[in-house]
């Protein structure tokens, strides 16, 4: 890839912006001096920039390249994946947001302490480290090896303007950079859209030739999990990847909570699905576009590129050859979409590891202290992340089994909560060896379906395959750049091999229900959790909702094994302090502190007085938890 002058002035630009962001953030307002402020952007966000920072972590470096080739490969059957952002919004609004937002939390994994025990937290809290920990590895050299930038370039490039701003910033700076690289990635891909557009003689041709070259694809109702894009895998199996990301997902639950009020957190969601909705079109078009200018000659079979990553690269540099600064336009799009991803990782694996790891253990460290400590714990991962980036580049094989790894645990973590929040008799031990099982169960699927690629004749041709694996960054678009078969009629699979070619967009959904079987057998095998250990706030009663139609007796039977009783006191007091202290492990004895929250209790009682998106839950945590 060869770049002008006014492309590299363009990417260096990019760069710049989202460096000045962190420092005007690192000096204005409280100058990041408390750790409510660098991790929690001092709950003051609104509706706006937070849904666009949730769409900027969803639209990493990984689905804006693989989107476009996905359709130009396969058609446009993925684009039924739009299908399942409905629910996935929908639940995590109105269940997850005002469970976390009402306890007052900082880290999601404080909730599990709060339902279960700190063993519990600690072990998410691990795994989720590990989870973020990939995704970092994995986003510099997902770009690295598109671009053909030089390594240590897009290492430092990326690593240093990140572990930057994250650290002088926090989470307002790394929210307000996400909007401005949102901003940059929509600009680049309809730069891309509207010139090839063009070239190729306009929409309508562009359509024509998709309806000609069958890359317009019907709807596909076949219920074979095994089949790799279907309805049904897409629009269910695609909620519980949406419910992984967008529910449980600490990079995420620290954005809604740091909204202003549960009213903005809850809006951010509505707001962010058209957006998804846009994304995903765009994505579709450009692969539209690709194959209108392309057809069956793909630059992959005559040997411009190695991999599918690379053919949208080359797509751009092709369309934008006679336009300088274009090309440099569409880089600084992907590598806004790995700054975004990785900006949110570095950040949120501060917030986790300062509150869950930290703070619980060292009670008598004061506020100074602590914040001094979550900039060095940003900073850190970031030097991590280039070291480890700058490692797997030399790892090859093994940087794809790493990148199957970041997607199998997204579906324990899930199932982890759902147990909590949904079933009030799942108790600790259940927690411990339900989470075990899921995870267990993913690698064995993963391991075996990778080992059975290992074994296919090299022979063969690539054609599609139902059941690659998926990419880190984005959990909804990341198995674009994976697919292998074989180009031969195969038996359908019977017994464990069947289960090793799952398709990938059921593996949240079957890790997570793994996590809530095995976690509601043992708890009812070493005893059900009792009502009186119960802390108000953290159940949310799904089952008795959704069972209203039954008599009382036998939604009590159904829901739960000790009911929980109807507690209709303020919602806004007691659990907050009571979520504080034993999450945190210390108390707030500070003037100032009992004043903001003084502050905040009073904003709870004005919008639980004022119709809103949430207030049937309010009534119903009222009734029946808090």
């Amino acid at each position: 890839m060869h770049f002008s002058t006014p492309d590299y002035v363009i990417f260096a630009l990019l760069l710049v912006a989202s460096t000045c962001i962190g420092l005007f953030y690192a000096l204005s307002g409280g100058r990041q001096r408390t750790t409510q402020e660098f991790l929690l952007a001092d709950r003051s966000m609104s509706c706006l920039p937070v849904s666009l920072s949730l769409l900027a972590t969803f639209q990493s470096a990984v689905a804006i390249l693989g989107a476009p080739s996905e359709i130009y490969t396969y058609g446009t059957q993925y684009w039924f994946l739009g299908v399942s952002y409905f629910l996935g919004l929908l639940i995590p609004a109105h269940v997850f947001i005002p469970v976390f937002y009402r306890l007052r939390l900082t880290s999601a994994y404080e909730y599990l302490e709060l339902r279960f025990n700190k063993t519990v937290r600690i072990m998410g809290t691990v795994t989720f480290i590990f989870q973020m920990t990939i995704n970092d590895w994995c986003g510099v050299n997902v770009v690295y090896v598109v671009t053909g930038f030089d390594l240590w370039g897009a290492v430092l490039a990326m690593g240093l303007v990140c572990t930057l701003y994250t650290t002088l910033g926090g989470l307002k700076a790394v929210i307000w950079t996400d909007v401005f690289q949102t901003i940059v990635m929509f600009a680049g891909q309809l730069a891309v859209i509207i010139v090839g557009a063009h070239q190729a003689g306009g929409m309508g041709e562009v359509w024509r030739k998709a309806i000609n070259g069958s890359r317009i694809a019907s709807l596909d109702l076949n219920p074979d999990p095994t089949e790799r894009h279907t309805f049904w895998t897409l629009g269910v199996g695609g909620v519980f990847l949406m419910l992984a990301l967008y529910g449980v997902n600490q990079a995420q639950v620290q954005r809604y909570l740091s909204s202003r009020t549960e009213r903005e957190a809850v809006m951010s969601c509505y707001v962010v699905f058209p957006c998804q909705q846009v994304v995903l079109c765009l994505g579709c078009l450009m692969g539209l576009v690709m194959f209108a200018r392309y057809g069956e000659d793909s630059p992959l079979d005559k040997g411009y590129v190695k991999t599918n990553d690379q053919m949208v690269l080359y797509f751009v540099m092709d369309v934008f050859r006679d336009l300088p600064g274009l090309p440099g336009l569409f880089v600084a799009c992907l590598f806004s979409g790995a700054l975004s991803t990785i900006s949110s990782a570095f950040n949120s694996l501060a917030t986790v590891t300062m509150e869950d790891l930290i703070k619980p253990y060292c009670p008598a460290m004061t506020e100074a202290k602590a914040t001094r400590l979550s900039k060095g714990l940003a900073f850190a991962y970031g030097l991590v992340c280039l070291a480890m980036a700058y490692a797997a580049s030399h790892m090859g094989s093994v940087l794809q089994a790493a990148l199957s790894i970041f997607g199998m645990v997204g579906g324990p973590l899930l199932g982890l909560f759902c147990l909590g929040m949904f079933f009030p008799w799942a108790n600790s031990t259940g927690a411990i060896v339900g989470l075990v099982a899921g995870l267990v169960m993913a690698f064995w699927i993963g391991i075996g379906h990778f080992v059975s690629r290992m074994t296919v004749p090299t022979t063969l041709p690539p054609i599609i395959n139902g059941t690659a694996m998926p990419l880190p960054g984005n959990m909804t678009t990341a198995v674009m750049t994976t697919l292998i078969a074989s180009i031969t009629a195969k038996p359908k699979p019977t017994g464990v091999q069947a289960l090793y070619n799952l398709s990938y967009l059921w593996y949240s959904a079957h890790n997570s229900t793994t996590v809530v079987i095995v976690g509601l057998i043992v708890s009812l095998l070493t005893g059900p959790m009792k009502e009186k250990d119960l802390i108000p706030g953290t159940v949310y009663p799904v089952l008795g909702n959704l069972l209203f139609f039954l008599p009382e007796c036998y939604r009590e039977i159904l829901c739960c094994v000790t009911p929980l009783p109807h507690k209709p006191k303020a919602i806004d007091t007691q659990p907050y302090q009571m979520a504080q202290k034993e999450s945190n492990g210390v108390s707030h004895p500070k003037e100032e502190e009992k004043t903001e929250e003084t502050e905040r209790e009073k904003d709870e009682d004005e919008e639980t007085a004022t119709p809103q998106p949430s207030c049937r839950l309010a009534h119903t945590l009222q009734e029946t938890a808090l």
